[in-house]
């Protein structure tokens, strides 16, 4: 009775939506191609178009990188094959200057916000949180649908930036002013510059649909038994990461919207009276300060950086409990650090900004900060360490992925200490030591979590399995090259060689570095290729992979394994079950696994 009460409950708190009970199943049947597949308010669909439009993002973005790795690399050579695919912007087959901020610009954004926000985000989100907390679907599946076509226009304007005359925005990812506020300033500067701004403020409408949701969804929708304290590790990180975007993006929009004014309505939010050239007389704008937008871009930018990595976190602590064959360790201390590290994350953002003459006081307070959100990190490499110490550890290939996670976080974490210090930074600004840095703690990092969730739930999503042995190649190669492409950076770091430059053949200094760059070139371009290999094994496997058999794959004790190999519309073709225990009895009494469905024994006691 008390069950019945409960599903009652989720369609009205839904009732707007059509189908939220067993006895409505039958209306799905009817659907057309464009209701199923085009415009679906089905949270496992949305998340399958979240993927796909995330996956071709990064193969662009990725490819992108290996544009400008080959001028890199090889700055003497010439490539005729470019000037077929880039026209104009790699004459005579040597990709030209202004090609190369763009792509360097285009790389960053894409990959930032389009993939690991984006495709990250909004896939897992969407298929997790209805599926493991115990609901029809989100609260809002029209909002839902709303939030991924607002991403795919966003994701139409970026694209569309690519053919204009004058070429996309080339300002660099984080596009700061005086560059990007003037017209003028170079031909990356022009249209495409609009098309960014215009871009990214779709898509934070986008992200605020999608993590408004997210948040009510999980707050509201839970079936009965399930507290918060009882559920997985995904589902409060995901929670954190939309509370996160929830208060940053707005900041980051504003920022974007004064960055229009100042471009085409004569305002001088970040413009003052500065000169273009030295022939030209000083611009009439007055009062405004670049610094400002540093301020606001980056009170975003760093919660978006935790924002890519908190559901990495949640799918490698989810996955890693599950082939451990053991409890996750220290289950309450990782909420504990997963909540510490979304108060921090809004109170460091100041640490990008150590060369801006920064007050030195007011700097050493961002330090100070800065250290502190290591030791919430550090918690969870322990708890996820001494998760596999002494488990009886499966090493599928989304367990290899988790480990690796592990690995590249500790790594590259580790360089934050060096960046963390004002004093050092001065050094270290600007050069190839932070891109060593951020791309092996938030981008190689979130894309192996987001590998180790795609490889572990690609059965519940499509009811096969992929290919184990491309998947063990794609592991290797990608957790191997990542190393090799990004450690040997630190070093040129270290000897102050400036990023974002477009040839070092000039300097006497990094001349020393050929070698190492062509190496680190051709090392990325067989790390993208595996990348399509995993891409080719992923659809081949949509289609003709071994078919899932079993309900519970995996012999997981979270409410996803107890729907259907297919679920419908609806999750699950009855009631939807009740929780009775946590989702991390592994290995007790006796027992391999137990469901949370499972009551609890006589002599056993709540966790």
């Amino acid at each position: 009775m008390s069950t019945d009460l409960t599903i009652h409950g989720h369609g009205e708190m839904v009732g707007s939506q059509p189908v939220h009970d067993a006895e409505h199943e039958g209306h799905h049947h009817k659907e057309t191609f464009i209701t199923k597949y085009v415009f679906s308010q089905d949270h496992k669909m949305i998340c399958k178009q979240f993927l796909i439009t995330g996956m071709i993002w990064a193969i662009l973005g990725g490819f992108m990188s290996v544009l400008f790795r080959l001028q890199l690399g090889y700055p003497e050579s010439t490539f005729p094959w470019l000037e077929d695919i880039l026209g104009k912007w790699a004459k005579g087959g040597k990709i030209q200057p202004e090609a190369y901020y763009a792509l360097v610009t285009m790389h960053g954004t894409v990959l930032v916000f389009f993939v690991l926000t984006g495709g990250l985000s909004g896939t897992f989100a969407n298929f997790l949180i209805p599926l493991q907390i115990g609901a029809r679907d989100m609260a809002s599946p029209f909002l839902n649908m709303l939030s991924y076509w607002f991403f795919w226009m966003a994701s139409v304007v970026m694209i569309t930036s690519l053919f204009i005359e004058t070429g996309p925005a080339a300002g660099g990812w984080t596009s700061y002013p005086p560059l990007s506020a003037l017209g003028d300033a170079s031909i990356g500067s022009q249209g495409g510059m609009d098309y960014w701004i215009t871009g990214m403020a779709l898509f934070v409408v986008s992200s605020l649909l999608g993590g408004l949701n997210y948040i009510t969804t999980i707050l509201n929708m839970r079936t009965k038994g399930m507290s918060m304290t009882r559920l997985p590790l995904t589902i409060w990180a995901l929670f954190f990461t939309a509370t996160l975007g929830v208060l940053s993006f707005p900041v980051l929009l504003s920022g974007l919207i004064l960055l229009l004014f100042d471009r085409h309505a004569g305002t001088s939010f970040y413009l003052s009276d500065i000169f273009i050239s030295a022939t030209q007389k000083a611009l009439p704008n007055e009062g405004g300060s670049p610094i400002l937008f540093q301020h606001l871009f980056w009170f975003l930018g760093h919660p978006e950086v935790y924002i890519i990595i908190l559901p990495a976190m949640g799918l490698v602590s989810e996955v890693m409990a599950i082939n451990s064959r053991k409890p996750i360790f220290g289950y309450m201390a990782m909420i504990g650090s997963l909540f510490a590290i979304t108060i921090l994350a809004f109170l460091v953002w100041a640490h990008h900004m150590f060369v801006t003459g920064l007050n030195p006081f007011l700097g050493s307070v961002f330090v100070l900060l800065t250290l502190l959100i290591a030791v919430p990190s550090a918690i969870k490499v322990f708890n996820w360490l001494t998760t596999l110490w002494r488990g009886n550890i499966r090493f599928t290939p989304a367990m290899l992925f988790a480990i690796g996670f592990v690995s590249m976080f500790i790594s590259g974490g580790l360089t934050g200490v060096f960046l963390g210090n004002s004093t050092l930074d001065i050094h270290l600004h600007d050069t190839y030591f932070i891109i060593a840095h951020f791309h092996i703690v938030m981008g190689v990092s979130a894309f192996l979590g987001m590998f180790c969730g795609v490889y572990h739930w690609f059965p519940k999503m499509y009811g096969r399995y992929m290919n184990n042995t491309m998947s063990y190649i794609h592991f290797w190669v990608t957790f191997a090259g990542a190393y090799l492409i990004f450690w040997p950076m630190h070093y040129e770091g270290l000897a102050g060689m400036p990023r974002r430059y477009v040839e070092y053949s000039g300097w006497s200094t990094f001349n020393q570095f050929a070698d190492l760059n062509r190496f680190i070139s051709t090392v990325a371009m067989i790390v993208f290729a595996v990348q399509l290999m995993f891409v080719f094994n992923f659809f081949y496997s949509i289609f003709k992979g071994r078919k899932v058999t079993s309900q519970n794959p995996w012999q997981a004790n979270t409410l996803e394994w107890t729907t259907p190999i297919h679920p419908g519309h609806g999750n699950w073709p009855g009631e939807i079950p009740e929780v009775h225990r946590w989702a991390y009895d592994y290995g007790k009494d006796g027992k391999d696994f137990i469901l949370q469905t499972e009551p609890l024994g006589a002599d056993e006691q709540h966790h």
